[in-house]
């Protein structure tokens, strides 16, 4: 869209953006112009300037008058809701397109498309535990009824499918919002989609997409490079804007201090204060100093920090409630999240579990006044959105078991809640303000919140984006070219006592990576590179080689599969074949590279200690073959310790960080790693 400036008042034409349509308009000398994105709203022109008509009223109310400040935008739009529309602007829930049954077991294969999925999707049971519900609920509202009838306008996205479709999918989601009473925009959240993973179920990533490809965000944290990490999420911001996703669930501040909890994949590591500098580069490079039209706004989560479990176990199920912290290190877990609210995340989520011996209730962190109105907004300073985990109403209420769901309600808006995340049905939240459980003062203030962002974001005056061009932007060469430095700077070398690494030119290589999916029943997969930029010689059988290069892939299997046993961390329990390991490394000189998305116990391969040790966090064979070969001289640095044994992992303090860890916790302690000498 262009402006051409004039003086006085002459006409000027402004092209809407996404719509090929015109208007005419005048443009002021004292304001500049925002791009109007529209379909079917009427323009209206005022003062010299243009503006959307988005109630379709024939005047411009102070809510779409882009010169006002949004503070005065907000209240006018507040008083012209109804009750009901406020409510179902508390809720978010999953959104579908065409073609795409998240959730739904059994479900037949389709093809996604852009547009909507119609369906209601209720649940009778625990997506998780599989346990019967005190309620059936509404995970996702077929779209069209959601928007008109239940007045939603927060989605969460989980489709992966081309940017193309995402952004038309996007652009029609606009348009419904804008034919409704008041024309206000939907925002879509979206869990991370920039990372290579091992577990990507939903609600913890999308996994491999067209979206620019970085390392895990453990390997984001091994590069120590806080100004590419800004540069990471400055680009992944670019990305995803440019489909129409403008808020992230995302990026997880919990520490890694409990071995056995299964989310750690998606944390920066076991430090506070590495953590902390991640998130500050994190959220600024998402959504700037300020969030503005090209902002994603983030959610951070799960304070207090889901880290310290009992045992490992993770509150999305019972067994995983309890929250503790035998080494008195609460406020440790509580600095990066500090970090996160100093650069100004817009949004705070609590996790389901429940702090138990500590001064603070023993009640889910969602229904916890202590930790969320004293210590989140009291003590901490925090003023945006606080936005539920998926389902702590229906599903995981720990600590007020006893309550109805009108009381859950209550008592978590007394708490503080702003959005409630699981549910695309706002009757029990509506009739818990209609029995007087909640006051609709309460309601407003919630709705402020919500508000605020979206007009921050500049949604009302352009939710549309450009499908042409989110195609050019989402993954382009460029954008990769720096996600590829960050698989190489990803990479830990831990040992390389016999000088192996880095491997000689024409070094006959079998190069090979176990892993077992749970999908397959051949694990090991030979690599061999069709293009080979490394001097090196790729053979088909270990026999043949003069060195084995063994990339390990352990994988502890979902999340959501959790029955509630032990978490082990050795190898032999997470899909790898010891006996084939051990065979491979007695033959030939190896080089033994583990990729650690939990701090997985090694001793079962390591009783002699193996000469040649590297870490990685979900990366690349192209970016693995680039530091064996000293194309590229590894620099990473372990974001996390490594326990040396099982007895280890039993013995340690859940809230402890491994480096403060005593008794000789660790194998890899954090911050180690080497690189190659006179490189």
């Amino acid at each position: 869209m262009q402006f051409i400036s004039i003086r006085s008042a002459f006409l000027t034409m402004l092209l809407s953006f996404g719509t090929g349509t015109a208007t005419i308009c005048v443009q002021a000398q004292t304001a500049t112009p925002p791009q109007l994105g529209r379909r079917s709203a009427p323009l209206l022109v005022q003062n010299g300037q243009t503006f959307k008509d988005l109630n379709k009223n024939g005047k411009v109310d102070p809510y779409e008058n882009w010169t006002l400040p949004t503070d005065q935008r907000v209240q006018d739009l507040l008083k012209q809701m109804t009750l009901e529309e406020k409510v179902g602007f508390m809720l978010i829930s999953t959104t579908r397109l065409a073609g795409d049954f998240s959730f739904q077991a059994g479900a037949p294969k389709a093809t996604i498309s852009s547009g909507f999925n119609e369906e209601d999707l209720v649940q009778t049971t625990n997506m998780f535990s599989r346990k019967p519900l005190p309620v059936p609920i509404m995970s996702a509202s077929g779209t069209t009824k959601a928007v008109r009838e239940k007045q939603l306008r927060h989605f969460i996205l989980r489709a992966n499918t081309s940017a193309r479709i995402l952004a038309e999918w996007s652009n029609n989601l606009q348009e419904l919002c804008e034919n409704t009473r008041l024309g206000i925009p939907a925002i879509v959240a979206s869990n991370p989609r920039n990372h290579i993973t091992i577990d990507a179920s939903i609600g913890l990533s999308v996994g491999e997409t067209t979206f620019s490809k970085w390392p895990g965000e453990l390997g984001l944290a091994a590069m120590r490079d806080l100004k590419l990490t800004r540069e990471f999420a400055e680009i992944a911001a670019k990305e995803w804007s440019a489909v129409g996703i403008r808020k992230g669930y995302q990026y997880m501040a919990d520490l890694a201090t409990e071995p056995r909890w299964q989310r750690i994949e998606g944390t920066f590591g076991e430090d506070a204060d590495l953590a902390a500098d991640m998130m500050r580069e994190i959220v600024l490079g998402f959504q700037g100093k300020k969030l503005g039209t090209g902002s994603i706004a983030l959610t951070t989560k799960h304070f207090p920090g889901g880290g310290p479990q009992v045992a490992g176990q993770d509150p999305h199920f019972e067994w995983g409630k309890d929250q503790h912290y035998p080494g008195g290190m609460l406020d440790y877990h509580l600095k990066p999240f500090q970090a996160a609210i100093d650069a100004g995340t817009s949004a705070i989520m609590p996790y389901y579990a429940k702090p138990i011996g500590t001064e603070y209730e023993e009640i889910a962190f969602a229904y916890n006044k202590t930790i969320l109105k004293d210590l989140l907004r009291g003590k901490m300073g925090f003023k945006g959105i606080i936005n539920s985990d998926t389902g702590p109403i229906e599903m995981m209420p720990w600590g007020v078991e006893n309550l109805s769901i009108l009381e859950r309600y209550q008592k978590a808006i007394e708490c503080g809640v702003d959005l409630f995340s699981g549910t695309a049905d706002p009757t029990l939240l509506l009739e818990t303000v209609k029995k007087g459980l909640v006051t609709e003062a309460r309601i407003d203030e919630s709705v402020t919140r919500l508000l605020w962002e979206k007009f921050e974001l500049g949604l009302f005056e352009n939710p549309f984006v450009d499908v042409d061009a989110a195609e050019k932007i989402v993954g382009n060469p460029q954008f990769q070219e720096r996600a590829n430095v960050a698989l190489r700077k990803s990479i830990v070398l831990l040992r390389n006592q016999s000088n192996l690494l880095p491997l000689a030119p024409k070094t006959k290589v079998y190069f090979e990576k176990y892993y077992n999916s749970g999908r397959t029943d051949k694990p090991a997969v030979v690599l061999q590179p069709e293009t080979n930029r490394w001097n090196l010689e790729f053979v088909s059988t270990a026999q043949e080689a003069d060195v084995v290069v063994l990339w390990l892939v352990p994988s502890a299997g979902s999340l959501f599969a959790s029955a509630g046993g032990p978490i082990e961390l050795d190898l032999s329990k997470n899909k790898i074949d010891i006996a084939h390991v051990n065979a491979l490394t007695s033959q030939k000189p190896t080089v033994v590279l583990i990729n650690y998305t939990s701090p997985w116990i090694i001793e079962e391969i390591d009783s002699t200690p193996l000469p040649t040790v590297l870490a990685t966090f979900s990366t690349t064979a192209d970016a693995v073959l680039d530091v064996v070969s000293g194309n590229y001289n590894p620099t990473g640095k372990m974001p996390f310790s490594t326990p040396i044994s099982r007895q280890a992992v039993l013995e340690n303090k859940s809230d402890v960080p491994g480096h403060l860890k005593t008794n000789g916790y660790a194998l890899f302690s954090f911050g180690d790693g080497l690189s190659y000498p006179g490189k």
